[in-house]
């Protein structure tokens, strides 16, 4: 996790993020409760026995999404890290060298990089683990393709990592236009037995169904939820592990508000809740507690 240091709305993204709001609260004051809201965010998860490697922000690189590190980075099994093209400019400089050696400095075995950066040069992009649902269980990749999201480059990650791709658009409604939701994440969580998924937002019948058929044919419980409720960021939100390999479903607290008594307590069959106040993140940043989460699964060094 990045904790940041000069988190604002980023004026780069809001061109497809429709989820960022504009405020009038001044920029010292939203750092402020951006930091308060991360802080607060790593102590809960930290109570639950889940270990949160945090990297300090570089104040220097003007970074306002660096809260969000699973957009351009990715960390596997074997060893291998994803290094990702990203739609803003000023988002290109989140990737630090020294995000990593700490990653190592931790106790972590880094392989080999995968670099899928220079598809910048050609405007293609991938956003990480926001374009792409990963199924750890069943090696399947969901992707909502967008102008973050190449069919190209996701096809190439899935050659790489041994993915197998599960391809469709997802929409919202902005001012009565169906327009491509900007990251897969924002509509789709999946755990290790259920998924949570705005199938509302898969126009298509075709993809929509295909979709469910990967879900039913892997044994995932799909527990629906609205468009409004993705609004909330219900969608955003990823499952941990945390002390005595208890399993938890991180979200912020306007998703768990947004859910109901039925939805919930189907969670509660897989898995626990874990919610955090993250509003202002949520609020200028357009992203939520799931994007705040760069799991590592690389191998511990010996």
């Amino acid at each position: 996790m990045i904790r940041p240091t000069e988190f604002r709305m980023n004026e780069q993204t809001a061109v497809n993020n429709y989820y960022q709001k504009k405020t009038n609260i001044v920029s010292d004051v939203v750092t402020e409760k951006a930091i308060q809201e991360f802080d607060e965010f790593v102590s809960g998860l930290r109570k639950l026995g889940i270990e949160v490697i945090v990297v300090e922000d570089d104040p220097i690189t003007d970074t306002p999404d660096a809260i969000f590190p699973n957009n351009w980075v990715s960390f596997h099994e074997n060893g291998d890290v994803g290094l990702y093209p990203m739609f803003a400019l000023n988002r290109r400089k989140e990737r630090r060298p020294e995000v990593l050696n700490q990653i190592e400095a931790s106790g972590y075995e880094i392989k080999n990089c995968i670099d899928y950066t220079s598809a910048e040069n050609e405007e293609l992009y991938l956003e990480g683990t926001g374009c792409v649902v990963l199924d750890h269980v069943y090696r399947k990749a969901y992707c909502a393709l967008s102008p973050r999201a190449s069919e190209e480059l996701l096809i190439e990650f899935c050659e790489d990592f041994e993915y197998t791709p599960v391809i469709f658009t997802a929409y919202q409604t902005i001012n009565n236009e169906r327009l491509p939701i900007y990251h897969t994440n924002v509509m789709m969580g999946i755990g290790e037995t259920f998924a949570i998924v705005c199938l509302d937002c898969i126009d298509d019948k075709k993809e929509r169904k295909n979709v469910i058929k990967h879900l039913k044919s892997d044994k995932k419980e799909i527990i629906a939820i609205s468009e409004s409720q993705i609004n909330c960021f219900a969608g955003n939100v990823l499952q941990v592990v945390g002390s005595k390999d208890k399993r938890y479903l991180v979200m912020s607290a306007s998703a768990y508000k947004s859910l109901t008594k039925d939805q919930i307590s189907k969670i509660e069959r897989h898995c626990a809740i874990f919610y955090s106040n993250l509003d202002t993140i949520e609020k200028l940043g357009g992203g939520s507690a799931r994007c705040m989460l760069a799991e590592i699964f690389l191998p511990k060094s010996l």
